[in-house]
């Protein structure tokens, strides 16, 4: 799963075998170590649950966890849409959250594109 913050925006880009993990699991992640400190790191989630309604953020010292709900994420593993997209508001604004499917780049050979979803543009010319 890869993380990206820019500005006030969090994005999340997950791989076919992290989508199957997710909806069999409920739940991935990853941590991010920053030092030898066992207190300097953070956890970055992606989860689904049948009890959320819309997409949602929790934050806890430490980690950070991006909210689905379960018929979202099935209908979205299943689908043809890129992402699913939100809002979370916090005291500075609102924060734009966005979970993405991990396409293969059109310039980069087979072995780079492993565990990638088919990019939509493959084949086409530019």
């Amino acid at each position: 799963m890869k993380l990206r913050i820019q500005g006030n925006s969090l994005r999340l880009r997950i791989t076919p075998s992290e989508m199957t993990r997710l909806l069999s699991n409920g739940r991935i992640e990853e941590t991010v170590y920053f030092g030898p400190d066992a207190d300097a790191a953070m956890t970055y989630a992606l989860e689904h649950n049948t009890q959320a309604a819309a997409m949602s953020l929790r934050y806890t010292p430490r980690e950070i966890a991006i909210m689905l709900s379960s018929a979202d994420a099935r209908q979205w593993a299943g689908g043809q849409e890129v992402g699913i997209y939100g809002e979370a508001p916090t005291s500075h604004g609102t924060l734009s959250l966005a979970v993405e499917k991990d396409f293969a780049c059109l310039d980069k050979s087979d072995a780079d594109n492993i565990d990638t979803f088919p990019h939509p543009n493959q084949g086409t010319a530019c």
